[in-house]
């Protein structure tokens, strides 16, 4: 496989939304100590659905979210991405 110009601007931008994500549960964590204005569950979710390994690191390293049940979503979503680009790749 070649790699071509729309082919690294899909994998930069791919690599920018999960780095994105593990921002934004970063903040989120961040304001959930300081008591300041939160970043609602949907738009972690949505990101999370976007970016599941940025997500996913950023649940882990910030303890972050990992007891909420509804965010038991995330690892699925890392297996959707991964089954997906196994699809894309070998098909």
């Amino acid at each position: 496989m070649e790699w071509n110009d729309v082919t690294m601007m899909i994998v930069g931008a791919y690599v920018l939304v999960n780095l994105v994500a593990m921002v934004m549960y970063a903040f989120d964590k961040h304001r959930a100590r300081t008591g300041g204005g939160r970043i609602s569950e949907r738009s972690l979710l949505i990101v999370a659905l976007l970016g599941p390994f940025g997500a996913l690191i950023g649940m882990r390293a910030f303890h972050h979210k990992t007891r909420k049940a509804l965010f038991l979503l995330v690892p699925l979503f890392v297996v959707l991405h991964l089954v997906l680009f196994y699809l894309l790749v070998f098909y």
